[in-house]
């Protein structure tokens, strides 16, 4: 009998529940609810609108519900580093911030005067990134809270009412020793952190409860966890692009790297699904090309449309630089960064999307010869997964600049994974994370983008 799983997938722009159907050793994707993911600012700070998001997914879920009779289980993955703050009484005290908000700048300060970046990414392993958990919370006055809950675990909380920390997201906060997958009780310490400021650790593929009498499982919460449970590789020689708003470029090891040489090439450590490690580089991704998108007016299709007659190589600008990060003016910063760099500005929606589309693909390949370099660890494949597989020309780029075959798809990986992880916690798929990939390569089989 063919068992269906619900997959909360939520993130930067939007949230959805996607249904899993398990039969006939396949696995069957339904999106059954789709709904926005729309930041609001209160009192001048950037928050996350989280009783909306909770409403939207309760929605989902009985959409799914509806559909299906019954579900054997119930997953959540959202972005990382951020969290909502609960009072000792389990009360959410403000809706959580968005990472985009300017206000960890002086949460960066803070702790660097304690712990210098050195040693702290000799400690957790994690790429600096402003945003950071480690940050936002030096930037929080922590008198009054009782518990910091990352946004998936606050989401399974209002769910079940369990709390705990999925391991994989809490390795992005910049607090976890990647070598045990425990938190790091000296950097607490060091921070005035109390130990037991998070809810205990958990691992993914485990109960967390019920919702509803449907079971809640624990998932790679971190999205990208989850998408790379869904990377359809042949073998273990192969780089991933995560590719959606952000683009996570990497290797799946099984141990991190936290040499000097992997700090100043800002790669990060973060833990996968079986204990596995995320070796990756965190990149702007197509948050560049939706903003330019929005600030034009213009349809996806015609940019990507004019992008394929523009010059290639023309202009290619850093997509790792921070200056991109913040919303609004995107074109604007980018002819700047063409013109401070030497090279021609681009004249038209087609020339900009171009230089969008080279200058990630340019930073896709360094991304991957930096890890192979620092890790040891060669590949033969490359497999793009997310919402950038549709994207033919940047699959088609990327093959050309890395050298090697780009495997696109699936689009959905983020929730294949969830789903995944689900279903063999609940027994009705078992073996290795090989084994859950074979099945999805044989029923979601990427498309190939060959160099030419």
């Amino acid at each position: 009998m063919a068992e269906v799983f619900a997959a909360v997938d939520l993130g930067a722009s939007s949230g959805r529940v996607v249904t899993g159907r398990f039969g006939d050793g396949g696995l069957e994707l339904a999106e059954v609810h789709r709904f926005p993911n729309e930041p609001v600012r209160c009192r001048g700070t950037l928050r996350w609108d989280i009783r909306s998001l909770y409403k939207g997914l309760t929605d989902g879920l009985r959409a799914a519900v509806e559909r299906h009779g019954e579900l054997s289980g119930i997953g959540i993955d959202t972005w990382a580093v951020d969290y909502g703050l609960l009072d000792a009484s389990g009360t959410l005290l403000a809706d959580p911030a968005h990472y985009r908000d300017t206000r960890t700048a002086a949460g960066v300060d803070r702790v660097h005067a304690v712990v210098p970046p050195a040693r702290l990414y000799a400690t957790t392993g994690i790429q600096f990134q402003p945003f950071n958990t480690v940050f936002q919370l030096a930037a929080e006055e922590l008198a009054a809270v009782s518990s910091v809950v990352l946004i998936p675990d606050l989401l399974s909380y209002w769910l079940t009412g369990e709390l705990g920390t999925e391991r994989t997201n809490a390795s992005t906060t910049g607090l976890l020793d990647p070598r045990t997958g425990e938190w790091s009780a000296e950097l607490f310490g060091e921070l005035g952190l109390r130990q037991d400021l998070f809810p205990p650790l958990r691992d993914p593929g485990v109960a967390a409860g019920s919702y509803e009498g449907c079971p809640v499982y624990t998932v790679g919460s971190h999205d990208t966890a989850s998408a790379v449970v869904a990377v359809p590789a042949a073998s273990d020689r192969f780089a991933y692009i995560s590719c959606g708003t952000w683009s996570l470029v990497g290797l799946e090891l099984d141990e991190p790297v936290l040499t000097e040489q992997a700090r100043l090439a800002n790669f990060t450590n973060e833990r996968g699904v079986d204990g596995k490690i995320r070796f990756l580089r965190n990149v702007m991704g197509l948050w560049l090309l939706q903003e330019v998108q929005r600030e034009l007016g213009l349809g996806l299709g015609y940019l990507l449309d004019a992008a394929a007659r523009s010059a290639p190589g023309r202009s290619v600008v850093d997509a790792t630089d921070p200056r991109f990060l913040p919303p609004g003016g995107m074109a604007a910063r980018i002819t700047a960064a063409c013109r401070e760099t030497g090279q021609p500005e681009p004249r038209d929606p087609g020339e900009l999307a171009r230089c969008v589309l080279d200058s990630l693909a340019v930073a896709y390949r360094e991304a991957i010869a930096d890890a192979t370099r620092l890790s040891g660890h060669q590949v033969d494949a490359i497999h793009l997964v997310g919402g950038g597989a549709r994207n033919e020309l940047l699959c088609r780029l990327t093959a050309e600049a890395c050298g090697v075959p780009v495997y696109a798809g699936p689009t959905e990986a983020t929730a294949a994974g969830n789903l995944l992880v689900q279903a063999r916690a609940a027994g009705a798929l078992d073996g290795s994370l090989q084994d859950l990939r074979t099945l999805l390569r044989a029923t979601h089989p990427p498309h190939p983008h060959h160099p030419e």
